[in-house]
């Protein structure tokens, strides 16, 4: 996959995208400096190419009721194509995990784990990651506060 070459004007539409998705396409160009029409082709350019993969509203997990995030350690044994594949496709089902990494080091995977509270999370360990063929090890780190939430990405690395 080739890189999507961002000029300064992209790169600014993008965190301008990053800190509000919603805003108007005359404001969106009000901010970054351009007029309506450029602004407008480069965000559907950058949509063509999957710069920008969608629109989501951040949800604020505790007013809704998710009061516990998990950090899992997970290991399998054994490590053939048939039990990472069915280890990958049974996690993009469970919609408690948030963010799954494949990872060198101590774990061969890392999720993110959001639920209710301690006993959700319990249920879910018995009712489908200890289910689930190929789990050797598991090793929860219980988040006790979020210190950085920051979905943007920094561009101008």
């Amino acid at each position: 996959m080739e890189n999507f070459v961002l000029d300064q004007a992209s790169l600014r539409i993008l965190e301008a995208l990053q800190r509000d998705a919603r805003q108007t396409m005359q404001q969106l160009s009000d901010a970054v400096g351009l007029s309506i029409t450029p602004c407008w082709k480069r965000v559907k350019e950058m949509e063509a190419a999957g710069v920008i993969r969608g629109y989501t509203a951040r949800v604020d997990r505790e007013r809704v009721g998710l009061g516990l995030v998990a950090v899992a350690e997970v290991n399998l044994s054994p490590h053939s194509d048939a039990v990472v594949e069915q280890f990958e496709r049974a996690i993009r089902a469970l919609p408690q995990v948030v963010r799954c990494v494949s990872t060198t080091g101590e774990a061969d995977y890392l999720l993110t784990v959001v639920t209710r509270d301690i006993v959700s999370y319990d249920r879910f360990l018995q009712q489908h990651i200890f289910r689930l063929p190929g789990i050797a090890h598991v090793r929860s780190s219980i988040v006790l506060r979020e210190v950085k939430d920051d979905a943007g990405l920094p561009l101008r690395e």
